[in-house]
């Protein structure tokens, strides 16, 4: 059995065939990972920091009026869920007249987040339901509004089975 030798020019296509097999892969992995990328959690970190003593004094506003707001969120038999809020004041008297507003947020990609629009469904009671809404991990937060200005506000981890 003869041998062919080994010339420089079999090393040379050898050498560039594996940089250029490494070199596709790369870049095969590098396209599908920027095509997944869920995106930022804030689109301008520093209108974010400009916003925050804002923030702080909504958070001391709401933590001072001592309200009284529970969520329950169900998910249903079709898929959907449903979410409940009961909002009360500091006696205990229910608060009515608030506009709520509520949103489903996966943690992991802001792409599968959902809204959920309440309505008030009796006094200090507000309801509202989200279509199609996959098992597992859910940030519920809810938003409270009264002349226009956000009185509360909350964020919850929830287990959606």
């Amino acid at each position: 059995m003869a041998f062919k030798p080994l010339t420089g020019t079999k090393v040379f296509l050898m050498l560039v065939a594996f940089f250029g097999l490494v070199i596709g892969v790369n870049a095969t992995m590098m396209k599908l990972a920027i095509a997944t990328l869920p995106g930022t959690e804030v689109d301008s970190p520093y209108a974010a920091g400009l916003t925050y003593e804002r923030e702080i004094s909504a958070a001391q506003d709401q933590a001072a009026r001592k309200w009284k707001v529970n969520a329950h969120i169900e998910r249903r038999n079709d898929g959907g869920a449903s979410v409940q809020v009961e909002a009360r004041d500091a006696g205990g008297q229910p608060i009515s007249g608030l506009k709520f507003g509520g949103r489903l947020e996966r943690p992991t990609d802001k792409r599968a987040d959902l809204a959920v629009e309440l309505t008030e469904a009796g006094i200090g009671l507000y309801r509202g339901s989200a279509a199609s809404v996959a098992p597992g991990q859910w940030d519920l937060v809810i938003e409270g509004e009264a002349r226009g200005m956000r009185v509360f506000m909350s964020r919850n981890r929830v287990i959606l089975n």
